[in-house]
């Protein structure tokens, strides 16, 4: 029962993730630069340090624990730092194939790296059993799938129905860019690699990971924020932060943006608590999160009618891929 409920609790948080661009449409006259900086104000500063702070026992400082372990608390930064990167061309991943395509090819690859690499980079790959590989090996089986439908989808619609599904849509463009950005945000799972040790002996264990998860966050931060101030400058946007008339209804949906999207993360925190009586879970959590995360982004692109116009038989390629990735993220559980 206990492994359910942490699967459950996984499940919402990516669905939350999934849902976290919806907000994103009804910002009103703000350039793309302006309005991700100040949603990621609330993803990745305000809300991870709220969940953090659910960490720390009575009488104890949350800043105490990165004081006591400086070098695993730089190299969580470090690969936030890394994984902010990925961030940037997430973005850019949907805005060349859309929502669903975007965060399936992007988020499959980050899933499978991620997975793979964190045990890799800390020195722990005892983790890496059967069961663990073969659910990362069909978790990338389901990515392809959709990338073949996304491949049906690029070659069966003409190029005015591909603007109207997505305005920037670019096939081969948009693949090199998310397989980028799935390679870069690998980078959060080795972060909270390095993080483990970031917490109390006492704390609560479903709140382990978030003192990490602010590190990685804030390193994030730190990449998007170079970033968008340059583009503010560049593009001389900086006018945007000074339309105070649309302040509530833009600076609103940004939060709901932003704590949508930190869900997926305090989701799966709160996940791996009731998973610990599984070693195998535990150690797939990661790819079990991102493939929710492309499960449901898919259901979106179908809400936002991005595969409206694609055959049937495309339509049924994607169906098989999603079953796939369902499947993948419980079979280690029953091949361990």
């Amino acid at each position: 029962m206990e492994i359910f409920l942490g699967l459950l609790i996984i499940a919402i948080g990516a669905f939350c993730q999934s849902s976290s661009y919806v907000p994103i449409n009804r910002i009103k006259q703000w350039s793309w630069e302006s309005y991700w900086i100040v949603q990621g104000v609330f993803a990745w500063l305000l809300f991870p340090l709220l969940g953090a702070l659910l960490a720390v026992p009575q009488g104890a400082s949350l800043f105490e624990v990165y004081a006591e372990h400086p070098t695993d608390t730089l190299l969580t930064i470090f690969f936030g730092v890394l994984w902010g990167v990925g961030g940037l061309t997430f973005g850019l991943s949907m805005r060349y194939l859309g929502v669903a395509l975007g965060q399936s090819i992007a988020l499959g690859t980050c899933a499978g790296l991620g997975t793979i690499l964190t045990p890799v980079f800390t020195g722990k790959t005892d983790s890496l059993t059967a069961p663990v590989i073969v659910g990362v090996v069909i978790t990338l089986i389901g990515i392809a799938i959709i990338g073949i439908a996304g491949a049906m989808k690029s070659s069966s619609l003409s190029e005015e129905e591909k603007k109207k599904a997505v305005k920037d849509f670019n096939f081969t463009k948009g693949i090199i860019v998310a397989l980028l950005a799935g390679f870069m945000s690998a980078c959060f799972a080795i972060g909270l690699g390095f993080g483990e040790n970031l917490s109390w002996a006492s704390t609560n264990p479903i709140f382990k990971t978030l003192p990490a998860t602010f590190m990685v966050t804030l390193g994030g931060f730190l990449t998007n924020a170079v970033y968008c101030f340059y583009q503010n400058s560049k593009n001389k946007t900086w006018g945007d932060y000074k339309k105070t008339s649309l302040y509530v209804n833009n600076i609103l949906f940004c939060a709901l943006a932003g704590v949508l999207w930190y869900s997926q993360f305090f989701g799966l925190s709160l996940g791996k608590g009731f998973l610990a009586g599984s070693t195998v879970l535990l150690a797939f959590s990661w790819c079990i999160l991102m493939a929710l995360n492309v499960t449901f982004s898919n259901v979106w692109g179908i809400i936002l009618k991005e595969w409206k116009g694609c055959s049937v038989k495309t339509i049924v390629v994607l169906s098989a891929g999603l079953l796939v990735l369902i499947i993948s993220s419980f079979l280690p559980q029953l091949l361990g």
